[in-house]
């Protein structure tokens, strides 16, 4: 795992990047925003979706709305980049776009749409 930190408009995003699966259920999602608070001292963080495991996207396993509750609790904001198209189910689309119409959860298609929200949220 790689942490990067940008820079933008005077706000802080760690940019974690890994070949690995680092979101496999609500600990080591918890273990992976101390980690980045921790090395970091950021409350924004972008990631892509490939470091997060699928049944992630399976809203019936209640696993995004658990891992996602925990980061608003913790005021971690969180950007999750990558090709949300490839998902046909209706209720992940909703959930989509309501966290996008939000001010702590954003899925963008690319880094440059989530370094702009992260930066002005």
């Amino acid at each position: 795992m790689e942490i990067d930190v940008i820079n933008i408009n005077n706000v802080e995003i760690a940019n974690v990047k890994s070949d690995e699966i680092l979101i496999k259920d609500v600990d080591s999602a918890l273990d992976l925003m101390a980690t980045v608070r921790y090395e970091t001292d950021c409350d924004r963080m972008m990631l892509n979706k490939s470091v997060i495991s699928e049944e992630f996207f399976n809203l019936s396993t209640k696993l995004a709305g658990d891992i996602l509750q925990k980061y608003i609790n913790y005021q971690m904001k969180i950007a999750i980049v990558g090709d949300f198209s490839v998902y046909e189910s209706k209720s992940l689309r909703d959930f989509i776009y309501e966290c996008n119409s939000r001010k702590d959860i954003f899925f963008f298609p690319n880094e440059n749409q989530a370094i702009e929200k992260l930066s002005t949220v």
